[in-house]
């Protein structure tokens, strides 16, 4: 198991989730041209295979075998790995809204090569391309962003490079494809380990004949804007119109958005682009706005996601108390977590720790989560988008948080979105002493017009055991 920060596991959570917003974000606008700079970008569904909003397309589907397997520990340089991969994504394929052109033909090869086993489609992949004399569209790399969360651990470079290619050569033979899901691997792992975007950090992975031309198409990306590869289809100018959007972008929705406005292929784009953003920024970076919406096959939502990313960047093993995959985390041992109190200013939103989810008041139809939390530990009827569970560590180190203001605004954001649709929202954390008084003045001073220091005061006045620490304190400052 790799030993990885809290912040490390917020960046490789928000490789997966990246895609996944990034996926969904550009459903909409997909096959349609570029958009102007002040156009908006939303998700909200349509496109042209009638995508719910939220719902992630092919891009994300491909990617959750993958993931699924890093999660359970599996070696994706096994052949009876790749395998059980093959196998998910034929009996995807066989029911799926969009499957893309090149990859449809792989998969339905594999009946002339034995079946669906890692050998054959690697024979089929070779049979596409040989009919064509090409296969260098940007299938392979729009599912790459689960295989580095297998190889997060130092010195773990090349056996990432020999894993990406391999993954990739399931269905495109040619070696452009391969080359660009190893450029991308290796900077996904880097973001995830140090929180730097930088596209060349793999280039001496590549054979040494192609590391030049790479390093060009790069340095032409950071050049121009995405709307400039007009034929994002091909994986070169997918890879290309992703970093322009990263290198110019300045937030991970900010990065998307520009992604998408490239037009043409934009889930794929935006798909890539967001593995790589997303791994940068962190799953705290995802707005509670995309990520209560975010769901897809095979009947995942934004918290799954975030689950088997946990586990993947973990070797497949939990940490000490079960988390993130036991039914409940278990803080009985812990004093105030049964706290529950109104909050001072809006009745609507109640204030408590994590044992208040045991008895869940009648009509509280929403929570806001700031603390780890078990995958049963909120009640069924609560509905999945009127959840969210936020990056949050109670402490006043700002490697622990690296992002507070952001965070911190969001889940006020969340709670006044969850009440402006007439929900009743509990707010928590564990003990209801630190995060949950901070999110809860600052909702009360940012949307409720509270003047700050009264916000503060009251909020604290209600909670018996509130005490927030020194950067929550002052990130209230700054932000109320």
């Amino acid at each position: 198991m790799t030993n990885l920060t809290s912040a490390q596991i917020d960046r490789a959570v928000g490789a997966i989730l990246g895609t996944a917003a990034g996926d969904a974000l550009g459903a909409s606008y997909e096959f349609g041209p570029p958009l102007a700079d002040d156009v908006e970008v939303r998700m909200s569904g349509g496109g042209s295979f009638g995508w719910a909003p939220g719902e992630w397309t092919d891009d994300t589907s491909m990617a959750v075998p993958i993931l699924r397997e890093v999660a359970a520990g599996a070696d994706l340089l096994d052949d009876a790995t790749q395998s059980r991969i093959v196998v998910a994504w034929a009996d995807w394929a066989r029911r799926a809204k969009d499957v893309g052109i090149q990859t449809r033909q792989v998969l339905g090869g594999l009946g002339a090569h034995g079946g669906a086993t890692a050998d054959a489609a690697r024979a089929s992949a070779k049979v596409v391309h040989d009919r064509s004399g090409r296969s260098g569209g940007n299938g392979s790399l729009m599912r790459t962003a689960p295989v580095p969360l297998g190889y997060l651990g130092d010195g773990t470079e090349a056996e990432l490079a020999d894993a990406a290619r391999a993954v990739s050569a399931l269905t495109h033979f040619e070696d452009d494809a391969g080359d660009a899901c190893v450029l991308w691997c290796l900077a996904i792992r880097h973001a995830i380990r140090t929180g730097e975007a930088d596209a060349r950090i793999g280039l001496g992975w590549l054979p040494a004949e192609r590391r030049e031309r790479w390093g060009a198409l790069i340095a032409d990306a950071e050049a121009k804007h995405p709307r400039d590869f007009t034929r994002n289809g091909w994986v070169v100018e997918a890879l290309q119109a992703a970093w322009s959007a990263i290198h110019r972008g300045d937030g991970l929705a900010d990065t998307l958005e520009r992604a998408v406005r490239g037009g043409r292929d934009t889930d794929t784009v935006a798909a890539i682009t967001g593995a790589l953003a997303g791994a940068v920024r962190g799953a705290s970076g995802v707005p509670f706005a995309w990520r209560r919406l975010l769901h897809g096959w095979p009947g995942l939502r934004a918290d799954e996601l975030t689950e088997l990313a946990i586990l993947a960047a973990r070797g497949g093993a939990p940490d000490r108390i079960g988390w993130p995959s036991a039914p409940r985390v278990d803080y009985s041992g812990w004093g105030g977590t049964r706290t529950l109190v109104a909050h001072p200013h809006d009745a609507g939103v109640l204030l408590g720790g994590a044992g208040a989810l045991d008895a869940v008041p009648e009509g509280v139809d929403a929570v806001v989560s700031l603390c780890r939390l078990g995958t049963e530990q909120v009640p069924a009827s609560i509905e999945p988008s009127a959840r969210h569970r936020v990056w949050l560590i109670d402490t006043a180190d700002a490697g622990d948080n690296p992002h507070l203001d952001e965070v911190l605004l969001d889940a006020a954001s969340a709670v006044a979105t969850l009440r402006s649709e007439g929900r009743t929202v509990l707010l928590h954390c564990v003990q209801a002493q630190s995060r949950t008084p901070t999110v809860a003045a600052l909702y009360a001073a940012r949307h409720l017009d509270v003047a700050p220091d009264e916000a503060w005061r009251d909020v604290i006045d209600a909670l018996p055991d509130a005490h927030p620490n020194a950067a929550f304190r002052a990130a209230y400052a700054r932000l109320a």
